[in-house]
């Protein structure tokens, strides 16, 4: 894992953190990987007015994080699609109670409403802010539930905010987040009664939610910081541990290289007036295009909200 990510780093290196055009022979992977999962009846492509049963964006992502080894990045899909199967992950996301789904939110990454410069929705999540009875409250819900949550949230991710980003980034397509982690006044006994529950949304979104972490800041991480590393190092992949930097007590220029100022909370150095309690704050160009953030389950197709009816 780099130590650091340099304040000098090049505006060019930055930019090459977005996910870029498909290249001739990833196009050529990308098609072969669409043969091999409709052949085991993994993939439908789009017929008259039915769209894919898998877009794009969705496909390259599993070859991403298999380095196009087609071969690799089918069992993975079909590891992905036989867990979405076991835990009926299309009917849970359906129909999970709204007022659940947004108090489940305190205790995961929260969506900032802002996008980072290449359009990646930025996260933030405050270690802190999950206190000693925010903590009682979550091991309050049973193992089972909690999972649930937690692969709720992701499908609001890879379902409504990452297509809303793509369609405003288009035709860039954004198929992964930018987030910050704050580790300020938290204490070793606090990340300890919390490893088992981060250890299990860490690995559960590497194996099915593959490369949709673009760039992880760790901010205001405490001395003891190396023994946490040690802890969690092996809840990723090396290609997830290479997207982890460290930046210290004072990331403000290093996030303003990623981040526009305005985009980015206070608390980091920037002029964003948003708390990891909040809402997302959404900037103007996403209000023009929702309104306002929706609630509970929720799409976004075809650059409209969809609502799921009860």
């Amino acid at each position: 894992m780099p130590d650091t990510l340099p304040h000098s780093i090049p505006e060019k290196s930055v930019a090459a953190m977005i996910s870029t055009p498909v290249s001739d022979n990833q196009g050529q992977s990308l098609e072969a990987f669409k043969a091999k999962l409709r052949n085991v009846g993994l993939y439908q492509p789009a017929s008259d007015d039915i769209a894919a049963s898998h877009d794009d964006i969705t496909l390259l992502r599993f070859l991403r994080a298999r380095q196009y080894d087609v071969d690799k990045a089918q069992k993975q899909f079909s590891d992905t699609e036989a867990w979405r199967k076991q835990h009926n992950v299309d009917e849970l996301f359906r129909t999970f109670e709204t007022n659940e789904m947004e108090s489940a939110k305190r205790f995961y990454p929260r969506w900032t409403g802002r996008r980072d410069k290449n359009g990646l929705p930025v996260y933030v999540y405050r270690l802190a802010s999950l206190d000693a009875p925010l903590r009682k409250d979550l091991e309050s819900v049973p193992s089972e539930r909690r999972y649930q949550r937690i692969v709720a949230l992701y499908e609001v991710m890879t379902r409504f905010v990452l297509p809303l980003c793509s369609h405003l980034a288009a035709p860039i397509p954004v198929s992964s987040v930018t987030t910050i982690i704050d580790l300020e006044r938290v204490s070793l006994s606090a990340m300890w009664s919390l490893r088992s529950h981060l250890q299990v949304a860490s690995t559960m979104a590497t194996a099915n939610y593959p490369e949709t972490l673009n760039t992880i800041a760790i901010v205001n991480s405490p001395s003891f910081f190396p023994t946490i590393w040690n802890w969690i190092k092996t809840w990723f992949d090396e290609g997830t541990r290479n997207k982890i930097h460290i930046l210290g007590k004072d990331p403000g220029p290093t996030l303003k290289l990623l981040i526009d100022e305005k985009d980015i909370p206070q608390s980091y150095g920037g002029q964003l007036l948003w708390k990891f309690e909040d809402d997302p704050d959404l900037d103007d160009t996403i209000k023009k295009i929702i309104g306002e953030m929706p609630k509970g389950p929720v799409l976004f197709v075809d650059g409209s909200t969809v609502k799921f009816l009860g």
